[in-house]
């Protein structure tokens, strides 16, 4: 068995259905379980409103299939579906699993009346772990010392994973390579909301990102 270093701050996570959980003292298959959770990992990542995983993007990913035979993600899935816990269409391009949810009812039924409609799709990739904090810091930024490491505990304490990226990664496009400049951006959307999504051309961040915005927060 492989150990588990632990779980980490700046990962990302994925919703489970309370409704689940009720189910866990039924599920009694190993496969079953597996191919259910797998299925909501990823499409819970998935971008887009038809939300779906085809069979041929399970058996892609390699490292999950490390553990799992072509035989037993083919179990599990039936026995997700028998459940009720999954859905599947069929289509030109085999089958498509969805999740039993509002969301993956209206993406079957859209499936269904537009079997062709799915040619157009970006498979959803498979979700990446993110660095933490510090080595994001050291890998954009540069060395850390005693004092920034403390501060960047802090940060992760105070802001979400994602504010504290987005903002190294500002720093890096605007080449403000510090730590003030960083704290600075993520002052200001704790002071007036997150904006780092929202993003849209270098011409405007130039603006909205430059010295002279942040003067007020880098004493």
């Amino acid at each position: 068995m492989t150990e588990f270093s632990g779980f980490t701050s700046s990962e990302t996570f994925t919703p489970v259905p309370d409704s689940f959980f009720r189910l866990l003292n039924d599920i009694r298959d190993a496969d079953e379980l597996k191919m259910t959770l797998y299925v909501l990992w990823r499409i819970e990542h998935a971008e887009g409103n038809l939300r779906y995983l085809s069979q041929q993007e399970i058996l892609a990913d390699s490292e999950f299939m490390a553990g799992m035979s072509a035989a037993e993600v083919d179990s599990g899935l039936e026995k997700a579906l028998q459940r009720g816990t999954l859905l599947t269409v069929e289509s030109a391009a085999g089958r498509l699993w969805m999740l039993n949810s509002p969301r993956g009812r209206a993406t079957a039924a859209a499936l269904k009346q537009s079997p062709s409609g799915e040619s157009d799709r970006v498979p959803p990739p498979l979700p990446l772990p993110r660095p933490n904090v510090f080595q994001l810091y050291e890998e954009n930024i540069g060395p850390l010392t005693p004092l920034l490491a403390d501060a960047l505990k802090e940060a992760e304490r105070e802001y979400p994973a994602e504010w504290v990226a987005e903002a190294i990664t500002i720093a890096v496009e605007r080449n403000v390579r510090n730590w003030k400049y960083i704290a600075a951006i993520l002052r200001r959307w704790k002071e007036e909301g997150y904006e780092g999504k929202h993003r849209k051309d270098s011409g405007q961040d130039a603006k909205r990102y430059s010295h002279t915005r942040f003067d007020e927060y880098l004493g």
